[in-house]
């Protein structure tokens, strides 16, 4: 059979400051690999934790004609300028392969741009429409999904991740091989039901690691084993302001009857457990007087996220509030990482190992309450930025920082990077002459995706709401055009079709 792949990853954050461009795409990456076509793609992406590498694995078999893949770093909107170059990309790359029996897409499926609300609804229109009704059509999504109407109407068939951290992208990628092998066999398109959620959910209590979810990520897999093709729970991306922003379940079957007796048995136990999404939000000096306080007795470090300014839904990852703690408190054998400030790290480069150095650190991006931290640092070490990483949530990825460097102010180490990266792998930390396990305090710029490799060497785990584009509390999004009557936060208020900040 001949395969066509491709794929196109963003996940925007609609009240993120900056944007992603094509050159987010085509030179940077954001920790993916970068824009690549053609056969390049195959080495590219081999042994990484991405589904279109657990796809390629999957269905070797069959002649698989790449297209172009691109991902970046996720920010505000994607340019027009970028999403209609890649489209085209894929759809040049689609056409030239045909004939073709069938389609696979690795998607994000939270993508918003400056000309359209529903990136991927688009994009999946315009393969429908070049490869005609008959060739089916199969995509993977992240668990972040905004699933929309126009999504599900265009593929024969949606998969999303099942775990946050997302430890199973390459394996998302071999069950959307699956779903695509039962159709190239002759299994008709699959009845398929949608059904959106209520109530947004704040990303740092989507993990898969604690309750609710991961009982409800359980339950997918039982439901599914007792007789629907598929069933998928997206918890959504809660920073997309338009009106399909929402929390999804979806199932097909052979019948209708059975996608919709799989998706409202879903949809029911994520209806019983809303009050359940939630936790301790600690600020700045709150979760660095209890790390501290838990450090005196812990065997192992307690780790702080610093949620808000997550790069992984947008964040610049340059904010100063816990670092800002960490000084005022005098926390020591303290590191934090990665703040993100490509002049900043020229700076100690040019200054040398060992040397003293003045940098306004961070805080460019124009975040509320935050700005640079003007002060005099150690240069403790400084690198190329180029290093392989190893965890669960990162397994096999090539990572380039660019010029990095560790600064050190009092008992406090940080690691400064050029490139913006979510900080969710140990070797984030080693690149930098910081070994993690031997730390009293990690802060970590992200919100649940390090739970995949620090989890196993914290004392116990902190999340902190400072300064940063990703708020960990939903309901205080300046939202402007959700769906009227959903509701901003579990139990929390509804959005009544006027602006959440009027």
């Amino acid at each position: 059979m001949r395969i066509g792949i491709g794929g196109f990853q963003h996940e925007t954050n609609t009240f993120a400051p900056s944007r992603a461009a094509w050159e987010d795409f085509a030179e940077k990456g954001g920790g993916w690999p970068r824009l690549v076509s053609g056969p390049a793609m195959f080495q590219a992406v081999a042994g990484a934790n991405i589904p279109v590498a657990g796809f390629i694995e999957a269905m070797g078999r069959h002649t698989l004609l790449p297209t172009t893949w691109a991902a970046a770093s996720p920010s505000g909107h994607v340019t027009r300028d970028a999403f209609e170059r890649i489209s085209a990309m894929i759809l040049q790359g689609l056409s030239l392969a045909a004939p073709l029996d069938g389609v696979y897409l690795d998607l994000h499926g939270a993508m918003v741009t400056e000309h359209l609300d529903d990136g991927e609804g688009e994009l999946l229109r315009r393969v429908r429409e070049l490869v005609g009704p008959d060739v089916p059509i199969v995509a993977s999504l992240d668990l972040h999904a905004n699933v929309t109407r126009a999504m599900v109407r265009y593929a024969d068939a949606l998969v999303c991740y099942r775990t946050y951290p997302h430890i199973d992208m390459a394996e998302t990628g071999q069950r959307a091989a699956e779903l695509l092998s039962q159709r190239l066999a002759g299994m008709p398109r699959p009845h398929v039901a949608l059904r959106s959620l209520p109530y947004l959910i704040s990303l740092c209590w989507q993990s898969t690691d604690i309750e609710p979810s991961r009982s409800l990520y359980a339950l997918v897999g039982e439901i599914e084993a007792r007789g629907a093709t598929s069933l998928s729970f997206a918890t959504g991306f809660p920073a997309a302001d338009f009106p399909e922003c929402a929390p999804t379940v979806w199932a097909y079957g052979a019948s209708q009857a059975d996608a919709d007796a799989a998706a409202d048995e879903m949809t029911r136990a994520v209806l019983d457990v809303e009050r359940d999404f939630g936790g301790k939000l600690y600020t700045p000096d709150e979760a660095v007087e209890e790390a501290m306080r838990l450090a005196r007795d812990a065997s192992k470090p307690v780790v702080i996220a610093d949620a808000q300014d997550n790069p992984g839904a947008g964040g610049s990852s340059d904010t100063t509030g816990v670092l800002r703690a960490l000084i005022r408190h005098d926390a020591r054998d303290a590191s934090i990482g990665l703040i993100v400030d490509p002049e900043a790290a020229l700076a100690a480069h040019r200054a040398g190992v060992g040397k003293k150095v003045r940098i306004a650190l961070g805080g460019h991006s124009g975040i509320p309450d935050d700005e640079p931290l003007d002060t005099e640092f150690i240069v403790e070490k400084t690198s190329d930025g180029r290093f392989d990483t190893h965890g669960a949530f990162y397994r096999g990825f090539h990572m380039d920082l660019g010029p990095s460097a560790c600064l050190r102010i009092g008992g406090v180490r940080i690691i400064v990077a050029s490139n913006k990266v979510q900080m969710a792998d140990q070797e984030m930390f080693r690149f930098a002459g910081v070994e993690p396990r031997r730390a009293a305090i990690l802060v970590v710029k992200s919100s649940a995706h390090f739970r995949a490799d620090f989890s196993p060497i914290a004392q116990t785990i902190l999340v902190c709401a400072a300064p940063g584009s990703m708020l960990m509390d939903a309901a205080k999004q300046p939202w402007t055009r959700l769906r009227p009557g959903i509701r901003m936060a579990p139990c929390g208020p509804v959005f009544t079709g006027r602006s959440a900040t009027a």
